[in-house]
């Protein structure tokens, strides 16, 4: 679980650095050995979805659109959100439209790096 969890953490980072426009806030770079609990788990259980997503496709969920993929990982996301807190922020819980580009293009690139994890 760890090791997925740190394949979803250190995408998103990349993401945020590569998307993020101006200075990200410390909280969405924060190193692996830093993330609070809650959000380890979150993460690996995102990238857990997404392997057996490519799993039970049998790889070919890597036909799918950038856009489909990330907006797999949004969903995946915010259902993890709802199960770690009873009431989530609002931009923890929104949906792909309402979500800013540079964070849909970071969903996307974390689907694209779990991919890559698989030799895929």
């Amino acid at each position: 679980m760890s090791e997925d969890g740190r394949i979803f953490r250190e995408a998103w980072i990349a993401g945020v650095r590569k998307h993020f426009p101006g200075e990200p806030k410390d909280s969405y770079v924060t190193p692996w050995e830093e993330t609070p609990a809650w959000e380890r788990e979150a993460a690996a259980a995102v990238c857990g979805q997404v392997r057996e997503l490519v799993r039970v496709s049998a790889g070919r969920a890597a036909r799918l659109s950038r856009e489909q993929k990330g907006q797999f990982v949004a969903v995946c996301w915010t259902a993890q959100m709802y199960r770690h807190f009873e009431d989530p922020k609002p931009g923890y819980v929104a949906g792909w439209d309402q979500l800013p580009g540079w964070q849909r293009e970071t969903d996307a690139d974390i689907f694209e790096a779990v991919e890559r994890s698989m030799g895929g």
